[in-house]
């Protein structure tokens, strides 16, 4: 194909349709995860990107049995792409501001498994948003925290809610609550049937572990520090699989782990010794001008009550 076929002029609404699938499909990693996401077919998805290249006069990617792999031009107009769904989504919610109505929408991302958490404000500030803005879009991604920095960063998402690891620059956060972590094995252990005053150290560094491979921060770090980990999971989820199978002990957090503690299948270890805590914060854009919907979550989740 050659480049510079023809210079954009003017964007269209088939333009930007075409570059929302473009970005998603480089999000998911390929046509076949996009697919999903975007529920239409993947012969769909490929008439729309060959349409989208000869529409830039450009070669976004490469496609077959090596998979799927960016060009250089695919890059550079998937990072043109982002700057503009930010400035769209600008336009359009400071527009909608100036309606007395709430409308519009946000986009917000969130680490896994906080739903389970009894003192939760972003449900409650949820529902007050939804309350006062009945036609307000909700949109969720569940992702990892350097994730919903960096889309947060791009401008994809107008909020986040992560751990409190290493501050960004160009990002602002703000306290929101702290999650409990205990240390848990499955009923199926050695040790879930040792009394707790009988058990020691040296019993549970002696059994296998299982320790998370997302960032922690150096003092969460060092609670990892003397487990025989022998087993790694991405997510809290990842870890409970690993403690149900009986040959694994792991940190959860308290809220998470109720369900398995109340049915018997998990017991917590050597309380006085083996817990900590980690605090979450929201995060936005650094100097970003943040829209009615926004503010009025911001606020919601302010006055919503919070337990550490």
């Amino acid at each position: 194909m050659p480049k510079h076929k023809n210079l954009v002029s003017q964007i269209s609404n088939f333009d930007i349709r075409q570059l929302k699938i473009f970005r998603t499909v480089v999000e998911c990693g390929g046509f076949s995860a996009a697919e999903v996401e975007l529920n239409i077919s993947r012969s769909a998805i490929s008439i729309s990107m060959s349409d989208l290249e000869s529409r830039l006069g450009l070669h976004l990617c490469q496609r077959g049995r090596a998979g799927f792999s960016l060009t250089d031009e695919g890059t550079q107009v998937y990072q043109a792409s982002l700057q503009l769904m930010a400035s769209l989504e600008n336009f359009r919610t400071q527009v909608n501001s100036i309606h007395a109505k709430l409308t519009g929408e946000l986009n917000i991302g969130i680490t896994d498994n906080l739903v389970t958490l009894e003192h939760m404000s972003i449900s409650k500030a949820l529902k007050a948003l939804k309350t006062k803005g009945p036609e307000i879009v909700i949109n969720i991604r569940m992702i990892p925290p350097n994730e919903i920095e960096r889309y947060v960063l791009d401008g994809a998402l107008h909020v986040g809610v992560v751990p409190n690891l290493r501050p960004l620059q160009g990002l602002e956060y703000s306290r929101l609550y702290e999650e409990k972590y205990l240390l848990y094995c499955n009923y199926q252990h050695p040790l879930f049937n040792v009394a707790e005053n009988k058990l020691t150290s040296k019993q549970i560094y002696e059994c296998e572990a299982v320790a998370p491979s997302y960032a922690q921060t150096a003092q969460t770090r060092s609670h990892y520090q003397n487990l025989n980990t022998t087993a790694t999971a991405t997510d809290r989820e990842g870890v409970a699989f690993l403690i149900l199978t009986g040959c694994f002990i792991g940190y959860l957090p308290t809220h998470y782990a109720k369900r398995w503690v109340v049915s018997g299948e998990m017991r917590a270890l050597y309380l006085d010794k083996f817990h900590f805590n980690t605090a979450y914060q929201t995060v936005l854009r650094k100097g970003s001008n943040p829209n009615q919907v926004l503010k009025t979550f911001l606020q919601e989740i302010k006055a919503s009550p919070s337990k550490t």
